[in-house]
């Protein structure tokens, strides 16, 4: 039986898609066993409000080109045709059944895994899928929860304290964000006049 395919599944919004977003991507292809990462678009996280969200073709055409210039990454819109809201769960048993050759495994910030235990079927992700984990600088002091998995791997990717509602936010005030978006992303931003009202 072939080695599967290692594919870390790091799911966001990208709204928009930002620098901080592809070191982590690129790192985790570079420094762990992953042999890719698909970054895949959300088009309804239940914990984020719609309304904020660029429609999800733009999102996605934003992170297609992205990654255009990095092999081992991959834009997914895996998400666009199952029902919402999305939950991971749902979509790995999805994608487990549409590429049987692929080990799927999640790439997730320190503070979404202290409150893994609020996600749907959590202990199934646990038992099931291997959790690349990055560290974050996390106001929120409260402890990781004792998760006793195999399963967990912590992986010291660079810490980038860059969030999409900033970058958002000081393009509708008029700054000059440009370093912090790839710069084919940033003239999609531009050119749409994404943002700025």
């Amino acid at each position: 039986m072939p080695k599967p395919i290692f594919t870390g599944l790091f799911f966001g919004t990208f709204n928009p898609i930002h620098i901080g977003h592809l070191i982590i991507a690129n790192y985790m292809t570079e420094y762990s066993d992953l042999d890719e990462v698909w970054l895949v678009v959300t088009p309804h996280n239940p914990h984020k409000q719609k309304k904020t969200l660029l429609d999800d073709v733009h999102r996605l055409a934003m992170v297609r080109i992205a990654v255009e210039e990095y092999p081992k990454l991959k834009a997914s819109n895996i998400e666009f045709n199952l029902p919402q809201p999305n939950y991971t769960v749902n979509t790995l048993v999805h994608l487990d059944e549409k590429f049987p050759e692929r080990q799927f495994c999640l790439i997730m910030g320190e503070d979404n895994l202290n409150s893994i235990h609020k996600w749907k079927n959590y202990k199934v992700l646990l038992k099931n899928y291997p959790i690349y984990v990055y560290p974050r600088i996390s106001k929120n002091t409260t402890k990781t929860p004792q998760i006793n998995t195999q399963n967990i791997n912590r992986v010291q990717a660079p810490i980038i304290e860059l969030s999409a509602t900033f970058i958002r936010k000081a393009i509708k005030e008029g700054k000059n964000i440009r370093p912090m978006l790839p710069d084919n992303v940033w003239q999609y931003v531009d050119e749409m006049n994404f943002y700025k009202k």
